[in-house]
C-alpha cells in the first residue's frame, strides 16, 4: 500500500497498524480487569480503585485509534504508515501536519474522558 491512502486528519494507519491498536486496547482492558479484581479482592480503600485509570487509558487510546484508523503518536510526529510495521513515512505538507496534530489531540482528549468516566463508574460501584 502507498501514500495515496493517507488522508490528513482522518486516516494515517493501515490494516496491520489497526490490528496492533486492537491488541493494545484488549491488553489494556485485560490489565484493567486484573487490576480491578486485585483491588476488590484485597478489600483496599476506595481511593485504590483509581489504579484502574492507567490501564483503562491504554485500552481507550488503543480502541479509539483502531476505530478512527488514526495513530495518535504518528499524528503528533507528522508521520503515517500503510505498509509493513515500521515503514513510517513523513507528512510533508504543513497543513496536513496541523490537521493530524488536531486529530491526535482530539483522540487523546476522548481517551482521557473515556478512561476517567469508566474509572469513576468503578470508583462509585457499591461493592
Amino acid at each position: 500500500m502507498s501514500e495515496e491512502l493517507y488522508i490528513a486528519g482522518s486516516c494515517n494507519i493501515g490494516t496491520r497498524e489497526i490490528m496492533r491498536r486492537r491488541i493494545v486496547a484488549l491488553s489494556g482492558l485485560l490489565f484493567a480487569v486484573i487490576t480491578a479484581s486485585i483491588v476488590l479482592a484485597q478489600d483496599s480503600t476506595r481511593s485504590t480503585r483509581w489504579a484502574v485509570f492507567l490501564p483503562l487509558l491504554v485500552a481507550a487510546i488503543g480502541w479509539i485509534q483502531s476505530r478512527r484508523k488514526f495513530c495518535l503518536a504518528y499524528g503528533l510526529a507528522g508521520t503515517f504508515n500503510f505498509g509493513r510495521m515500521g515503514d513510517i513515512k513523513r507528512v510533508n505538507d504543513p497543513v496536513s501536519r496541523n490537521a493530524d496534530r488536531k486529530t491526535a489531540l482530539t483522540i487523546l482528549l476522548q481517551s482521557l474522558g473515556l478512561a476517567f468516566a469508566l474509572t469513576l463508574v468503578f470508583y462509585f460501584l457499591p461493592i
